[in-house]
């Protein structure tokens, strides 16, 4: 299978992860559990250069959402990893990092 291929060729430098995300989220809710989920948020947000309140507009979510996700309060839902993972896809090459760090299966 393709994510399966993915892992495999992830040690590759050149390697374009991001456009395969889509794919892999199409299969399965794509689910993070803490405290990956909330350093997975913060390092996102950092590398979008956007303050908490600026990162939740972007998102659509509240600012004390975005502070409980990055503090392992809480949990993203599937629909807002989805919106991380399309944040992720808009930084593109910079934020590949990130993508093999927490998204890989």
């Amino acid at each position: 299978m393709l994510a399966s291929k993915v892992t495999d060729d992830i040690s590759s430098d050149n390697y374009d992860i991001i456009p395969l995300l889509v794919y892999m989220t199409m299969n399965k809710p794509l689910v993070m559990k803490q405290p990956e989920a909330g350093q997975f948020t913060k390092e996102l947000r950092l590398l979008t250069g956007l303050t908490q309140e600026q990162f939740a507009a972007k998102l659509g979510v509240t600012y004390p959402t975005i502070n409980r996700w990055e503090n392992s309060k809480s949990t993203p839902s599937p629909l807002a990893i989805q919106r991380l993972i399309f944040v992720l896809e808009q930084i593109g090459d910079r934020a590949n990092h990130l993508a093999i760090k927490y998204l890989r299966s």
